[in-house]
């Protein structure tokens, strides 16, 4: 198997995300891309998927650019990296614009091609398995750390992921992203 091109991302995303820590794991964050290439493995061996899976988040999150990711990987995974990236609202707080947002990634989503939404699923089971994980151990204190702090509203926001990844339904992956959601936010 040819990893070339899967092995520059993961040197990318690494140097990109040096010095990082992932919000209140005290953990490195790069180990966040990484669960998120694992888990996308399990639905595809595309290098592509999987290489886009490693940098979803480096134009989110770092001062690299959409540009640079088309420069150094091409098109194709910088669309897909693109697709994932958090887009802040010009004039509104992370705050005041999380509804709006949140309501267009999931919009995005649903009409994105079956490649998208595996480097989403990715990125959103490894998200959901800290957030269960957290859950168990602080019970409703765990929203305090996050800009949004009702509960509710990061139910409405993965219950929608998961209407728009349900695509990807026939995956284990997908299985437990919804298997997660029930266990922290209920039926």
């Amino acid at each position: 198997m040819n990893t070339e091109l899967l092995d520059r991302a993961i040197i990318f995303a690494v140097n990109a995300h040096k010095g990082t820590e992932r919000r209140g794991k005290g953990f490195p964050y790069i180990v966040h891309p990484m669960e998120a290439v694992s888990i996308s493995a399990t639905i595809t061996s595309d290098q592509e998927i999987l290489a886009a899976a490693a940098l979803h988040d480096v134009v989110e999150d770092t001062p690299v650019t959409l540009e640079e990711i088309r420069a150094e990987f091409g098109d194709r995974i910088a669309g897909l990296v693109s697709a994932e990236s958090d887009i802040l609202v010009e004039g509104k707080s992370e705050e005041e614009s999380w509804h709006e947002r949140k309501k267009a990634a999931i919009d995005g989503l649903e009409a994105a091609p079956r490649d998208a939404k595996i480097v989403a699923i990715g990125d959103k089971l490894s998200n959901m398995r800290a957030i269960a994980r957290d859950y168990e151990m602080k019970g409703d204190e765990l929203w305090n750390i996050f800009h949004i702090k009702d509960k509710k509203d990061h139910a409405w926001h993965y219950r929608g992921l998961a209407y728009a990844l349900s695509e990807l339904s026939d995956t284990f992956a997908y299985r437990e992203f919804e298997q997660l959601i029930e266990k922290v936010f209920g039926k």
